[in-house]
Formats: C-alpha cells, structure tokens, sequence
C-alpha cells in the first residue's frame, strides 16, 4: 500500500485542499491482487488505490470517455510483418500507465482510508492526474501517450484517424 502511495508522490497526482459543500468527492477503495508464477505460486501481493467512478455523473465528473484498443487485424498485420523482416518485437507494462494522464476535469476524492492526514482531516484531494477506477482515465492516457508520440516524429496511421472520427461522431450524438 505504501508502494502505491509512493507511486502517487512521484508522479504528482493529487494534492490537499479543503473540503466544501460543492465539491462532488468520489471515494476510493482499495483492490488487492496476488500475483502468481507459472507454478501457481504466489510470487507478490499487490494493493491498487482505485477510485469508485461508478459514482461519477457524465457532464459533471467528465464529459467523454473512450480508449482505442488495438484491433486484432493490426497485431497480426504488425506480427507478420516483424516476423518476414526479421524484427524483434518487446513488450513492456508500465506500471502506472494511467497514473500518468493529466486530467482536465476538476476531480476530487477521499483520502484513502488509514492514510489520512491527521492534520487536515477536513481536506479532500484535489487531481491533477488520472487515477485507475474514473471513467475518463483511459482517454486520458491515450491523449498523453499519442501526444509524446506525435512531438517524436511519429504519425497517425489512417486506421486511427477513421477511429477517432468514428469516436467523435459517437460522442457528439
């Protein structure tokens, strides 16, 4: 749990300010998770602060979400291709993958439970990143990954803007 937090502290995602009456606070749970070996054998128990964003109403909490998800077409079109020009592919998980897309809405929520500040118990945190559990998060990560990106040269391939397009028609109905 202290891992979690830590992971918190380093990527900015939130800070204290005081409770008020208008402020709609979506609370947190935490999830736990062990993760097992190949034998079955629990190798790491994991704790992931999430937030109840069943809670959160669209218009007010957020205004659209959607993640693009790669089609399977393009994984075997991508895979037959590394495989004939002898390309080595690898596979990465990043860790606090969303914990790292800035959020535009202003979101706040609890403090976690047994990790209150004792000294502003009346406080809330404020966002300024997306947490796992809210229903704009995935968008949010997806933005900031394209982003870096796009500023690295890369481009859209014409699959992802007949996505987006798609996407924006749906989220303007």
């Amino acid at each position: 749990m202290h891992e979690e937090l830590n992971q918190f502290a380093r990527n900015e995602v939130w800070f204290l300010v005081p409770r008020t009456d208008e402020m709609n606070i979506i609370g947190l749970k935490w999830v736990f998770r062990s993760k097992l070996d190949e034998d079955g054998v629990i190798t790491r128990n994991k704790a992931r602060l999430v937030a109840k964003g069943y809670n959160q109403e669209e218009g007010i909490n957020y205004g659209e979400t959607f993640a693009p998800v790669a089609r399977l077409e393009a994984l075997r079109l991508l895979l037959t291709f590394a495989c004939m020009s002898g390309f080595k592919l690898f596979q990465i998980d990043v860790k606090s993958a969303f914990l790292n897309g800035y959020i535009n809405e202003e979101v706040y929520v609890d403090q976690p439970l047994g990790f209150e500040d004792h000294k502003h118990l009346n406080h809330v945190f404020k966002l300024k990143k997306a947490l796992y559990g809210l229903k704009q998060t995935p968008r949010q990560w997806y933005e900031r990954l394209s982003n870096f990106l796009l500023s690295h040269g890369y481009e859209r391939g014409m699959v992802d803007d007949d996505f987006l397009r798609q996407v924006h028609r749906v989220c303007q109905k």
